[in-house]
């Protein structure tokens, strides 16, 4: 409504109430006169003009009073109806409970009962005052403190709760007792184009089920809860609804506390014509926390939406799903057209590289939009690549290890066709975009497209700093996945955790290093029992998300003879990292300590004489540095020396003769 015509409503509604209240309040004073000797007081307008002046009265409304409102909701008797105004009577009028008093015949018993309310308002009904009739079973109302709780029904006061006191006056008053569970669902910016279908759809599975008791429950799955949100809201707008949300780990798994939070939320939707939102982090092995929100799910009867990560099991109640993806790249630009109208043109023409590489939804656009002019000087195109990389990280910092890439590829010591083969990485990369997109490959198979790596070789050869330096060529962020621990004896909660990691990071199409890829990827096409084949169901469903995501994946492994062939094939590059050889090893010696260390007689070729990798001499190059710092001395031979036979105690080797002779 408009703000003047709701001010006037109100002002009716209120006029409504009073003269309800007032004909409640004749009755009493009737009543009271027949039961009570003496004088009952001046003679009441009659109950009957009362309520015909309320019939006026919401004939002009624009809208139905909140009593009517309430009456329909929940089906009431005009007998239960009287009850709830005498109830609301004590608490806005302050006569009214004196009324009651000289109506029990008994001044200290200012309140109102069933037993007043059977005996003076009419049409009265033993069936109100059971706990499963509207009253009692939506908490209208409830028995208030005073008298003694042994006493009989019919003489324990009674009072209306505060939630719908305030209703009835007009006022939008949210339920104390939802007001840490629940919240208002607001989203301030449009829907796009494909999500707009999708709540149209969610709009017409509701009104094909007008006819049921309740309407199938509405399941929206995908990695992208912020879309869902705007879908949920936009289908409850269109029907004319409020929306409320709730979180599923808010849910009590009390048995009593979920019956009254149940009864509470459907009281809710009654009364505001709402719908309830319960978003879900996605399948959880807590059965107690399942088994509440299914139960929650059956016992609601009215409009509602989940929104989970993964399609879920929902209960009994029948259920529509639809699955919830990112804004397409052509809606995505046309977002950043109107975030950046305005700002620079060459800014605008960075969008077909922005959607290329990052996946976002509208407030991950606004807030990258935002983040970028939040820096000095005006919005560029690097601004806005940095500030996306910050929306799209997202929930993977709690999924994996975020590695800080300062490589560069002309740091690493590796043959040349390796050097070759990452550089063509990289252009993969880069140009995915024009070769899928513009030059139509994605339109024949969407198979094969993810670009993937393996990097295989022992530890210390390079792989790790390898993908750094990939990360860094990029300008992406690099994460680090240990498999090892993704991958679980439990079946099938390997493949709930791959699903986490990758449904996090596509939308930043960030660079995702598997390490310990044996750990998974061992020789299993031999199938002996239900683990064996679970395993080969986990190794594909990696292959597959591999193959279509939209970053890089990289996967590691000590040992390459250990992986199956036919695994291998579906991955795009594999880079076999040898271990060093001399000259290799003199080369990394020569970097391995910063510009700024003071060295005093280091011999390089007799370095290299150490048969260890890259990672292992830049161990020793650490410690030896540690050395020299405690005696304060430029490093040396004989520092490195301490420092080489602790890293061979670590590695378990024996350091000979023959690796340090003419060292010191």
């Amino acid at each position: 409504m408009a703000p003047d015509v709701e001010h006037s409503w109100l002002e009716a509604n209120q006029r409504y109430l009073s003269t309800a209240i007032a004909a409640v309040r004749s009755e009493l004073m009737r009543h009271a006169a027949r039961s009570v000797d003496g004088d009952a007081g001046d003679e009441p307008t009659p109950p009957d003009a009362l309520r015909h002046e309320c019939h006026l009265i919401a004939q002009r409304l624009p809208q139905a009073p909140a009593l009517d409102a309430v009456s329909r909701a929940f089906n009431l008797t005009p007998f239960e109806r009287d009850v709830l105004v005498l109830c609301a009577g004590v608490e806005l009028d302050s006569a009214f409970g004196g009324i009651c008093g000289r109506a029990h015949g008994d001044a200290q018993r200012a309140y109102p009962t069933f037993g007043l309310a059977l005996a003076a308002l009419p049409d009265a009904h033993w069936s109100a005052l059971l706990p499963d009739g509207p009253l009692r079973y939506w908490r209208l109302i409830e028995f208030g403190s005073g008298g003694s709780p042994s006493a009989p029904l019919t003489s324990r006061p009674l009072r209306i709760d505060e939630r719908v006191l305030h209703y009835l006056a007009g006022l939008a008053h949210a339920d104390e007792r939802l007001a840490s569970l629940v919240s208002p669902l607001r989203v301030e910016y449009d829907v796009v184009p494909t999500h707009r279908t999708i709540a149209e759809h969610v709009v017409t599975a509701w009104k094909r089920s007008v006819e049921r008791v309740a309407p199938p429950v509405i399941m929206l799955y995908g990695a992208d809860l912020a879309s869902a949100r705007s879908i949920a809201a936009s289908a409850c707008q269109a029907c004319g609804w409020n929306a409320y949300i709730i979180n599923e780990r808010l849910i009590p798994s009390s048995a009593t506390d979920l019956h009254l939070l149940t009864r509470l939320l459907e009281r809710e939707v009654r009364l505001d014509s709402a719908a309830i939102l319960i978003e879900c982090q996605g399948l959880s092995s807590d059965a107690t926390r399942d088994g509440a929100l299914r139960d929650l799910i059956d016992r609601t009867n009215g409009p509602l939406i989940v929104m989970s990560r993964e399609r879920q099991q929902l209960g009994r109640r029948p259920t529509a799903s639809f699955e919830v993806a990112k804004p397409t790249s052509h809606e995505q630009r046309v977002i950043w057209q109107s975030v950046l109208l305005g700002d620079a043109g060459e800014v605008t023409a960075n969008i077909d590289q922005l959607t290329a590489q990052f996946s976002l939804n509208v407030p991950e656009i606004e807030s990258a939009a935002e983040e970028a002019r939040a820096e000095a000087g005006p919005v560029s195109g690097r601004s806005l690549w940095k500030a996306c990389r910050h929306q799209s990280r997202g929930r993977l910092d709690d999924l994996a290890q975020r590695i800080s890439s300062m490589a560069r590829l002309d740091d690493l010591v590796l043959p040349d066709s390796q050097k070759e083969v990452l550089r063509d990485i990289v252009t993969h990369v880069k140009n995915r975009a024009t070769v899928h997109d513009a030059w139509g490959f994605a339109g024949q198979s969407n198979r094969g497209l993810g670009i993937s790596a393996l990097f295989a070789g022992s530890s210390g050869t390079g792989k790790t700093m390898s993908a750094e330096v990939l990360a860094g060529a990029l300008e992406l962020d690099l994460y680090r996945i240990d498999l090892s621990s993704v991958v679980s004896k439990y079946i099938g909660e390997t493949e709930k955790n791959l699903r986490r990691i990758f449904d996090a990071a596509d939308g930043g199409g960030v660079i995702l290093l598997f390490d310990e890829a044996d750990a998974l990827f061992g020789k299993r096409s031999e199938v002996k029992d239900s683990h064996d084949r679970y395993a080969n169901i986990e190794v594909s469903y990696l292959l597959q998300r591999m193959e279509s995501y939209r970053g890089l994946a990289i996967l590691t492994t000590n040992m390459r003879s250990a992986l199956d062939v036919a695994f291998m094939r579906r991955i795009r590059f594999i880079v076999q990292f040898p271990f060093p050889d001399a000259a290799q090893r003199a080369q990394i010696w020569r970097r391995v300590f910063p510009r700024e260390t003071p060295t005093l007689g280091l011999d390089v070729e007799r370095l290299a004489q150490l048969s260890v990798a890259g990672g292992s001499i830049r161990n020793v190059a650490l410690n030896a540095a540690f050395l020299a710092a405690d005696t304060n001395e430029p490093v040396g031979m004989s520092h490195v020396l301490r420092a080489a036979r602790s890293e061979y105690a670590k590695l378990e080797k024996a350091l000979t003769d023959t690796e340090v002779a003419g060292w010191v």
